[in-house]
């Protein structure tokens, strides 16, 4: 885990200008103290970010902000009633945003921090412009420190793939350098641009209703799909169309 923190690095657009960070030379934990508070800094009124995920790359904004969110939509031309995910921190605070009340103990425990995002009835708390009209919302807690260190200092964060719409999602930063102007700040780690990436790598998280007590349901198939399901048949739940 520390050798993939220190190849962490961060470019920021200032004045329409490039710099780098490369903390090769600090202590891990500053590493990731010092990228999370430096990515905190950019989370401006309608700033958004591209980083590396847990699975693939995705862009982020705070879903406290109505201007953030609008730009999340903005840059990747997505479709406004297509909704978005969030993460949050730790699993202790899914309960603020999702109603756990049916789910059977220690589960959301035993898949996240995971590859996994599950969907669950939204609570009153969560920000009426994010997904209006729609009564579930997705929740990830990913297997990744640093995008868990953002979500603690600055909360919980509005997610989504870092790609235009009805394009691969991306795995490398090169991949997707033609939006890097759009961004205040793009934080990845050093990687090779392999020539080739299976489309599984590609599909990010296994996406799973939990919305209806005793019952699961696959909307997207994806990273650790056996693992997840073994996991919820673990746990007596069943697929929503037996």
């Amino acid at each position: 885990m520390w050798s993939q923190l220190a190849r962490l690095k961060l470019y920021l657009n200032i004045n329409q200008q490039r710099t780098i960070m490369n903390p090769k030379t600090m202590g891990p934990m500053k590493v990731l103290l010092n990228a999370a508070m430096e990515q905190i800094n950019l989370l401006g009124p309608e700033e958004k970010h591209w980083f590396i995920g847990d699975t693939i790359y995705g862009f982020a904004g705070s879903i406290k902000n109505d201007k953030a969110i609008k730009r999340l939509y903005e840059i990747k031309k997505r479709d406004q009633h297509k909704p978005l995910a969030i993460c949050v921190d730790n699993v202790n605070n899914i309960d603020q945003w999702g109603i756990v009340d049916e789910l059977p103990p220690l589960l959301k425990e035993t898949l996240l921090p995971g590859p996994f995002t599950i969907v669950l009835k939204r609570t009153k708390e969560l920000n009426p412009s994010l997904n209006p009209g729609i009564d579930n919302v997705g929740i990830r807690v990913p297997n990744y420190k640093f995008i868990r260190s953002v979500a603690k200092l600055a909360g919980p964060l509005a997610l989504t793939s870092a790609n235009e719409s009805n394009k691969p999602s991306s795995v490398h930063p090169n991949e997707f350098s033609e939006l890097w102007p759009e961004l205040a700040g793009i934080f990845y780690q050093q990687a090779e641009n392999k020539k080739y990436v299976s489309q599984l790598q590609r599909t990010g998280s296994t996406v799973i209703d939990l919305s209806q007590a005793g019952q699961y349901n696959i909307l997207r198939k994806g990273v650790k799909l056996k693992h997840c399901i073994k996991i919820l048949h673990n746990y007596g739940l069943k697929p929503c169309n037996d």
